[in-house]
């Protein structure tokens, strides 16, 4: 059943990054970035699979995952930047953002500053919809997205590192490499589940 629902996700992922190469990671990445529950874990590790099998450099993948990243955080900060927080409180639950989102964010940056923006583009759920709270808050453009590239650039490294490793290894792990599959596809659903009632459980105080 859950191969049934989540597989054609996991196909699609792996036919736009077959087709499209780089840009294909990029554009995923974006996607991830503009407050969309697709999550990176489920992209960047076939990317890394792809790497193991010399389609294209470690380091071609990671940059652009981390351009994907700076890309789709674009739209989400300027809206959060000229919107403001009001419109963002009266809306953001269109885009799946929270009061509760927002103080978190206040309080990342109340205590990290700018750095803050390089920390939570390594942490699952959180580097989704950071952008718009930024935004916000007006964080200086080139440090947001200094930042913003930066902690993508590990975030992309750390996750294509696995997928290289798995590809490795293809041969040993050949009778279970659809229990993988699987695997990444429960992560994609676990993951997205986890986003979409974390924020709706706090959408009541937008």
């Amino acid at each position: 059943m859950l191969d049934n629902i989540l597989l054609p996700l996991i196909n699609w992922i792996e036919n736009i990054i077959t087709s499209l190469g780089p840009w294909g990671i990029a554009l995923l990445m974006a996607i991830e970035s503009c407050n969309i529950p697709l999550p990176s874990e489920a992209i960047l590790p076939f990317a890394g699979y792809l790497v193991s099998k010399g389609v294209f450099s470690i380091h071609t993948a990671a940059f652009f995952g981390a351009i994907g990243c700076v890309l789709g955080s674009i739209p989400s900060y300027y809206l959060g930047y000229f919107g403001g927080r009001k419109f963002v409180e009266k809306y953001g639950k269109y885009f799946l953002i929270s009061k509760h989102d927002l103080e978190i964010a206040d309080k990342w940056v109340e205590k990290y500053g700018d750095w803050s923006f390089f920390v939570c583009r390594m942490l699952p759920v959180v580097r989704t919809f950071i952008s718009l709270p930024a935004g916000i808050l007006k964080a200086k453009k080139r440090f947001f997205f200094t930042f913003t590239f930066l902690g993508s650039l590990v975030w992309s490294y750390l996750l294509i590192y696995v997928g290289v490793k798995l590809g490795e290894n293809t041969q040993a792990l050949k009778h279970i490499w659809h229990k993988f599959d699987a695997l990444i596809i429960l992560i994609c659903l676990i993951l997205g589940a986890i986003y979409i009632y974390h924020h709706f459980k706090h959408l009541k105080e937008s």
